[in-house]
């Protein structure tokens, strides 16, 4: 009996063994001096901003540094005429150049999305300038609208204007010449992001619309302007707050003039800070450009319904 119960006692069950936490807490590690230099890199300013943006700081000026409060935001508000002018500026800068991109890089993403020979080569002329950096771009257009050696010269020679004539010193021709330059570099972008999303379409739409007798408009305005929505909300968001904040590209070609035409308020903030040391009221600027920004941003993602299902 005692043999038989023996017997029957089924097997203990094998002890299981303690996994380390290590593996599992591996990638948090690796990636911990990335994570920590990011957030010291940029939070630490942020928050720098947000603090000198309630006081006076003027290195030039120790005697008056102290607690603010509201007051520079209070002065931006009520006393400051050219931060309003700035803010108009900026607001025409962007719709003008995030518009005129988004028409032309549309345009240019349906064209190099056909089928045609040297399509390969076509599309890297497309997208080069988008490899070039602002500064170099600005040095490049700085060149193109000299006056002794650029575009005005050699229309000065088939008869059209005059010789010495500066685009970038005239203030009615100022702004469309800066668009121009700015629209070079900014057209890439749009056409990347859209030919990407053009490349998931499926063929089987056009062509069962084609057999309905659809017509290429008609496709156009019903399958691909549906498909590219999100594509386009996104991408001329991003590039607003780009153009918002665009501050190379204007102070190499213009450097806010003439005659403060081309400021945009980062631009007025530099100026600010950089020349003027008035760091107080400069971070006061930025938190309100901030504030601005987050705003309309939130807002025109509610009303276009980013992510949502397309009707």
């Amino acid at each position: 009996m005692a043999q038989a119960a023996a017997v029957a006692k089924p097997p203990a069950p094998p002890r299981r063994r303690r996994t380390s936490a290590t593996p599992r807490r591996l990638p948090y590690l690796l990636i911990a001096p990335a994570a920590l230099l990011m957030l010291g890199f940029i939070a630490y300013p942020v928050v720098s901003v947000f603090y000198y943006s309630l006081r006076d700081y003027n290195p030039t000026k120790p005697w008056r540094n102290g607690y603010a409060g509201f007051g520079n935001f209070v002065q931006i508000l009520t006393d400051d005429p050219q931060f309003w002018d700035t803010l108009t500026f900026s607001a025409q800068w962007v719709s003008v150049e995030v518009g005129l991109q988004l028409l032309f890089g549309l345009a240019l993403a349906l064209i190099v999305n056909q089928t045609f020979a040297g399509r390969a080569l076509g599309r890297a002329l497309v997208f080069s300038p988008w490899a070039v950096s602002g500064v170099l771009t600005s040095a490049i257009w700085v060149l193109l609208y000299n006056s002794q050696t650029g575009i005005t010269r050699y229309l000065a020679d088939v008869g059209i204007g005059s010789y010495g004539t500066s685009w970038l010193s005239d203030t009615s021709t100022v702004f469309p010449a800066a668009v121009v330059a700015d629209l070079w570099r900014g057209v890439p972008f749009f056409a990347i992001l859209i030919l990407a999303d053009l490349q998931s379409v499926s063929r089987d739409l056009y062509e069962a619309a084609e057999v309905d007798g659809a017509s290429r408009l008609q496709q156009f305005w019903h399958i691909t302007l549906p498909h590219l929505k999100d594509a386009i909300v996104l991408s001329t968001l991003l590039r607003a707050v780009w153009e918002f904040n665009n501050v190379d590209l204007l102070y190499t070609l213009t450097g806010g003039g003439p005659a403060g035409e081309t400021t945009t308020l980062p631009l007025y903030i530099a100026n600010t800070s950089v020349e003027s040391h008035d760091f107080g009221y400069a971070s006061a600027l930025t938190t309100v450009a901030f504030v601005i920004l987050l705003f309309c941003s939130i807002v025109y993602l509610r009303l276009s319904k980013f992510g949502g299902e397309s009707k």
